[in-house]
């Protein structure tokens, strides 16, 4: 078996569309997909984000991917899928005729205003030909008004996909869903990464049904912009696409098929300086550079053996999973026994690693090239079943019965309960291990902002201003963009509520310009760094003695540590903080950011905190790595009695509240 270098892929599960990626795959020249895309994207002059997947491979990348942005016309193709779904669902007739009035008629870009008069008759399958190859507009509100302007906002949160939205009809301001949005993002929003997930199902042939994205793909391949992705294509290749330009905006997005795979990308732009309307204006030059060079780094002249399998890792799925955990099971001494059921867990992650550990390869859970090699030939075909008189025979063991007495069985790692006021260790399960929190580093991280700002509330009102630094920060996002501003205790939301680690970069760099350097870097000005000496010095003044920070957000770093009993008494500490209570406590919390060029836009953050669902619980952070597994600090109360629960190294989301509920229970029912 032969691996090609550009085999070094990164899996990116259905489940993580929402994060911030940028493959380490290398090219034939051993060059990065983000080192060909980055400059492109950072040499535009204006707002960006950008999804890039070549669906055979698996390689991919997102810049800013889950930044809500402004559509334009793109949010057509949204529309034409909800009309096919009708159509499928028998509540749509395609084959209707529609009569065009003259108050149909709307400016912009189209045939039917200018060229056809009042009268006419066209079926709705034509009026979505029209919507999608010339983005008529008097056609798009036509189809709008037959499958109803809610319903693509409505199919759309049922994909998975909840910022795109279709705000209001073409032209019809009267129409607005939501007036805010409509004059923050105009006719539609989506991310990059939600219209990928779109692109995906429709190369599947899975969005709506085999037909219905047959017959979408014609109306896409039919497109006639060719200022945007087509531009710079070679002659010949196939483009599944749909576009959008307004003002500062100019968007596209579709399947691009070539010789090595189909390649699905959206681009997504607006504030563009560049608002000219011709072919050169930059925003259509950057659609067409970023096609050409997802199109050069995908079919480089490097030959390539389409046997080599992908890297798999945690989150991946599908038949190639099922292979590895056959051939695992017949590997390993004693077998693991691991389901053959396609998905990438924990489980098969640490039988991973035990192989990897038997063959003194580096025992990272992933399996890459290395891997590949050490365990080939795979077993692709399961073994024939045995003669059912040998199983029903087998006695199989059975482990010893649980305890009837002591603190609930839970999953994770490590756990502790405390006292909310006084952060006193009441009950405990290896809770000074020292261990990886994940997210749960953010506790600390308000607690030290909030004890810089001290008893003067005017500072939680200071602005700060998100720098490059903070906006490309890996991982969990508030979504806020480098240059715009907003207020300290709004940051606290976005920082608590939905894990945002360049909240945590930017809360850093503001107040750590009041903080004394690190011993061991006496004379740096980096505020960052400032800072996180200033989260140890604050872990050494509450006693701890198993916490570590090198960062204000908890992403894996080595001498990045803290154990379950140390967490509860940073969160006591916390508690005592009013702001920081309400930040945990809130399910949702929106706000409006400043922009460089003085634009407004609003936000929207919700609670990554499962908890909060239920009645007695309040806050506090929840956090989860691979490293770290699923981890939670929860506040509660029970007939006046106030209690903090944290767990490390849950073995999955919905098993660290399991656990944290049952820890719960059985601490309020303790004498």
């Amino acid at each position: 078996m032969t691996f090609s270098k550009r085999m070094a892929v990164l899996f990116i599960s259905p489940l993580v569309w929402g994060l911030a990626i940028l493959s380490p795959a290398t090219g034939a020249e051993g060059d990065s997909l983000d080192t060909k895309l980055l400059p492109i994207i950072r040499a535009h002059q204006g707002q960006v984000a950008v999804a890039v997947k070549h669906l055979k491979s698996g390689v991919a990348f997102e810049y800013r991917g889950t930044v809500p942005m402004p559509t334009a016309s793109l949010i057509k193709l949204p529309v034409m899928i909800e009309a096919y779904r009708q159509a499928h669902e028998g509540k749509l007739n395609l084959q209707k005729m529609i009569a065009l009035k003259a108050d149909d008629k709307v400016p912009g870009s189209g045939i039917l205003a200018t060229h056809f008069s009042p009268g006419m008759s066209l079926s709705i399958r034509d009026a979505i030909q029209l919507m999608i190859a010339v983005s008529d507009n008097t056609a798009t509100n036509l189809v709008i008004d037959q499958i109803g302007l809610p319903a693509t906002t409505d199919l759309m949160n049922r994909l998975g996909c909840p910022n795109t939205k279709l705000n209001a009809k073409v032209y019809k301001p009267e129409t607005s869903l939501s007036p805010d949005r409509s004059q923050q993002f105009g006719l539609g929003s989506t991310t990059s990464s939600e219209m990928l997930r779109l692109l995906e199902l429709l190369h599947r042939r899975e969005l709506v049904s085999p037909a219905a994205s047959d017959a979408m793909l014609t109306h896409l391949r039919a497109c006639e912009d060719r200022d945007k992705f087509p531009a710079d294509l070679p002659e010949g290749i196939k483009l599944a696409h749909k576009t959008g330009a307004v003002g500062a905006v100019r968007t596209d997005a579709g399947l691009l098929e070539t010789p090595s795979g189909t390649i699905a990308l959206c681009v997504l732009t607006s504030h563009n300086k560049d608002q000219r309307g011709v072919p050169e204006n930059a925003g259509n030059v950057l659609c067409a550079n970023i096609a050409r060079a997802a199109y050069d780094y995908f079919n480089s002249d490097e030959p390539t053996d389409d046997s080599d399998p992908q890297v798999l890792q945690v989150g991946a799925s599908g038949e190639l999973v099922e292979t590895l955990q056959r051939t695992l099971n017949a590997r390993l001494k004693p077998s693991p026994k691991l389901a053959v059921d396609g998905d990438f867990g924990t489980t098969t992650q640490n039988a991973v690693i035990r192989f990897q550990k038997d063959r003194n390869l580096p025992a990272t859970g992933i399996v890459a090239p290395e891997t590949w090699r050490a365990i080939a030939p795979l077993v692709l075909e399961p073994s024939p079943a045995p003669d059912p008189k040998i199983i029903n025979a087998e006695v199989l063991p059975r482990r010893p019965r649980d305890p009837v007495t002591g603190p609930p069985i839970v999953t994770a790692k490590a756990w502790a309960i405390g006292d909310q006021t006084t952060g006193q260790i009441l009950f405990q399960s290896a809770g000074d291990d020292r261990l990886p929190m994940a997210s749960t580093t953010k506790v600390m991280t308000a607690l030290v902002a909030l004890n810089l700002c001290g008893n003067d509330p005017k500072r939680l009102d200071e602005m700060i201003e998100f720098s490059h630094r903070a906006d490309r920060t890996a991982g969990t996002s508030s979504g806020i963009h480098a240059g715009e501003r907003v207020a300290v205790r709004e940051t606290l939301y976005g920082l608590m509520l939905p894990s945002g680690n360049d909240a945590a970069v930017a809360l850093a760099e503001h107040f750590g310009k009041r903080c004394a350097p690190p011993a061991d870097v006496p004379k740096t000005q980096d505020p960052l760094l400032k800072f996180v000496a200033e989260m140890n010095r604050t872990a050494d003044k509450l006693g701890l003695k198993n916490t570590h920070f090198v960062n204000p957000h908890g992403l894996p770093a080595k001498s990045h540590y803290s154990s379950a009993s140390d967490l509860v008494k940073i969160a006591a500490a916390a508690s005592k903080h009013a702001i920081l209570r309400d930040c945990a406590n809130a399910r949702q919390h929106g706000c409006q950011l400043l922009g460089p060029e003085g634009y407004r836009r609003n936000i929207v953050w919700k609670n990554t905190n499962e908890l909060l669902e239920m009645e007695g619980f309040q806050g506090l952070k929840t956090g989860t790595t691979n490293a770290a597994g699923s981890c939670l600090i929860s506040t509660g109360d029970y007939q006046n009695r106030k209690l903090i629960v944290v767990v490390l190294g849950a073995t999955s989301s919905e098993n660290r509240y399991l656990d944290t509920r049952n820890l719960f229970k059985w601490a309020w029912n303790q004498k």
